[in-house]
């Protein structure tokens, strides 16, 4: 597969993400469980012009997520609704999303995007979402397909798995003992990756000689990531490299490591933020990692929750909808909606990109 390692054009969402991070930083006062709306107390009454969009993100205040979800507050107002808000938990537990989907259920709130840390655990309440007439929006980490009407996938999960894979074997020279430090332990986004790179480690002929060790989970905590990477080195001193396919994981490390004994002799890639992880580019801690643009995410994901509210889809394969600047956009199998490629980072391009 040829990595993208150069792109061009104003993204979406990035005009407002400074000022995002300080709302994300006040939803915390929100998440009781009580979702705000109208003079009514409710979320619309669903007419058009009226309608109102709720973005429930794995965690609060967790820099990916902040730029996910200033894509999300744009593409809301350019779609057309009422109102946006953001509710959610301030960590990334398998049930801790269900009161916030009652709350919305409860307030009438027409369109829910959620970003499930479990894809079972948030089901029962969704689907009592949509008996009362939500349209139910998956983005970033999916639910059971059962629960949503669709789902807003960064890129094919394949090609994200295959581009780590292939850059950790680039940066160990092809052979040696590698770890995976992952999120939580039953973050679909997550676990469709590592299924994958398991698959090509264990197929390819040209990683017959990559042995992967470990695999560890940071729970998306800094502090526990951090803790998991120093473990791994001491549990394993032989190893080359550690891909870590969360923002928070592969920060988190990339700080162990650039104070380590192992800077320069353990190669670190994953998914990354630019802005996070420029120093480690820049001081030799990390050569290149990968992402997605995350603002279109939430962008593309607002869109989508509006054709669905106004009927101008329904989920169908094949279903289209314009997605503002970025264009039409069509539902393929599964219900799914591939937001773009993904990007390597490195020290050619990093300054390039701002988020």
């Amino acid at each position: 597969m040829e990595l993208i390692r150069n792109r061009t054009g104003k993204t979406p969402g990035r005009r407002r993400i400074a000022s995002f991070a300080a709302l994300a930083a006040t939803v915390a006062l929100i998440a009781t469980g009580c979702a705000g709306g109208g003079d009514d107390g409710g979320g619309g009454s669903g007419a058009e012009g009226e309608q109102t969009i709720t973005f429930i993100p794995k965690q609060l205040n967790n820099p990916y997520t902040d730029v996910v979800l200033g894509g999300g507050e744009e593409g809301a107002e350019a779609a057309g609704f009422a109102s946006s808000q953001v509710v959610g938990p301030l960590d990334a537990s398998a049930s801790s999303q269900v009161s916030f989907i009652n709350a919305e259920t409860q307030a009438g709130t027409n369109v829910i995007v959620i970003a499930a840390n479990d894809p079972d655990a948030v089901c029962s309440a969704l689907e009592e979402a949509r008996t009362g007439g939500a349209k139910i929006v998956a983005f970033d980490s999916d639910t059971n397909p059962d629960c949503r009407d669709v789902f807003i996938s960064q890129v094919v999960a394949k090609d994200v798995a295959l581009i780590q894979v292939e850059l950790i074997a680039e940066q160990i020279g092809g052979s040696g003992e590698i770890a995976i430090l992952s999120a939580t332990a039953n973050a679909t986004n997550q676990n469709e990756w590592i299924k994958y790179m398991e698959e090509e480690l264990a197929s390819n002929p040209e990683y017959a000689d990559i042995e992967l060790v470990a695999k560890v989970y940071g729970d998306d905590d800094d502090t526990k990531s951090f803790q998991e990477a120093q473990g791994l080195m001491q549990a394993y001193p032989n190893l080359k490299g550690i891909i870590s396919p969360t923002t928070v994981g592969i920060a988190a490390t990339a700080r162990y490591l650039s104070t380590s004994e192992y800077k320069g002799k353990v190669a670190l890639t994953g998914l990354g933020l630019p802005n996070e992880m420029r120093p480690f580019v820049k001081d030799g801690t990390v050569t290149e990692f990968a992402l997605w643009d995350p603002a279109q995410l939430g962008y593309v994901a607002a869109f989508a929750g509006k054709a669905l509210a106004d009927g101008d889809i329904t989920g169908e394969v094949g279903d289209t909808f314009e997605a503002g600047e970025l264009g039409e956009r069509e539902i393929g199998d599964g219900g799914i909606v591939i937001v773009g490629p993904p990007t390597v980072f490195n020290a050619d391009n990093i300054d390039d990109y701002d988020f």
